[in-house]
């Protein structure tokens, strides 16, 4: 790409350096986007109508100053309709995202997942792998479950069919979104798309659930959903940040419903806090499912993590019968199933 500055006066200026100048004029001059403009921003950079210059400035001037919820939701309805996602509602009970990896503990929500898929629950999963080495993706350890991740918007509506549970990554079904993802290691910082993801649910599913990692995010992702209309979400700051329980900690559920939005506090299941494993191993997954392995730490954070959705879904009226439910599934769980096989 060559700049020829001279020439700058005598050209009209780039459409979209309004929405450069709104971010970036100063800290007495500049504002956030309104939903309307983050919407034509978002759709102005996902038809490839920006700069690469222009990108880069627009995503760390974000990050700098963080998303409001209606600058989310803007993004969310432009990559909706820029991504041509058809709502389906039928095929999805509950979208689940799953884009930050696992670092500390291997990724127990997945079988929290198909814990309720076990139980007549279509889940729908979405997520993304990262260039971290030391990160565990879910796209990545399926394998260890016996189970194979979807490649296209059809396969999964034929995996939600037979299996009740599916995984499809960011890049088949919103290409341009990842390729934005995968600009991290170039600018060193994770940007609003990395936001912007977790709201998507692809399917328009009634009932949506997010892990965050950052707990000033956790407000913004609930009043986005509520802005988006979204019947019934619920947003935690996860383990790692996925959609995880972390049983040793207290765990503030932030959700709406029906436009109104709720705060509550799941209290810790242990007094005292367990000693990580030294080694991530995705194998134990189906060993866990199986009970060939016992291990209170894990099976408490499928169960809580597992319980958070049950009662999000409306199937408890309490927390208490919320996790006695999840807990009832876990115990009449078929433990041949996710025998896992090797490559």
């Amino acid at each position: 790409m060559t700049f020829t500055h001279h020439e700058q006066t005598a050209t009209t200026e780039h459409a979209f350096a309004e929405f450069i100048r709104i971010l970036g004029k100063g800290k007495k001059g500049s504002r956030p986007l309104t939903q309307d403009e983050a919407y034509r921003a978002m759709s102005m950079i996902l038809a490839g109508e920006v700069l690469p210059v222009q990108l880069g400035a627009f995503l760390m001037l974000m990050r700098i100053k963080e998303e409001t919820p209606e600058e989310l939701a803007g993004f969310v309805l432009a990559a909706r309709q820029a991504c041509n996602l058809s709502a389906d509602k039928a095929l999805v009970d509950l979208d689940w995202s799953s884009y930050a990896g696992k670092r500390r503990h291997l990724p127990w929500f997945l079988l929290s997942a198909l814990l309720l898929a076990n139980n007549g629950i279509k889940v729908f999963m979405h997520g993304a792998t990262g260039p971290s080495a030391d990160r565990v993706y879910t796209q990545d350890v399926l394998k260890c479950l016996g189970l194979h991740y979807s490649t296209s918007i059809e396969q999964t509506k034929q995996q939600l069919q037979e299996q009740h549970f599916s995984y499809l990554s960011l890049e088949h079904f919103c290409p341009t979104l990842h390729e934005i993802i995968e600009l991290r290691p170039l600018l060193g910082l994770r940007s609003p798309v990395h936001t912007l993801v977790r709201l998507l649910n692809p399917f328009s599913a009634d009932y949506s659930i997010q892990g965050i990692f950052h707990p000033g995010y956790r407000p913004v992702h609930q009043q986005a959903a509520a802005l988006l209309q979204q019947p019934h979400a619920a947003v935690l700051k996860g383990e790692g940040g996925e959609t995880e329980r972390n049983p040793d900690m207290d765990c503030l559920v932030q959700s709406v419903h029906n436009g109104e939005l709720l705060d509550e506090n799941w209290p810790a299941l242990f007094a005292r806090r367990h000693v990580k494993d030294e080694v991530l191993d995705p194998k134990q997954l189906a060993l866990i499912w199986q009970g060939l392995v016992e291990d209170e730490f894990a099976e408490n954070s499928i169960i809580g993590t597992a319980a958070i959705a049950l009662k999000l879904l409306g199937k408890a009226d309490s927390q208490q019968q919320a996790h006695e439910l999840a807990l009832a599934y876990w115990q009449g769980r078929d433990k041949r199933k996710y025998s896992g096989f090797d490559e």
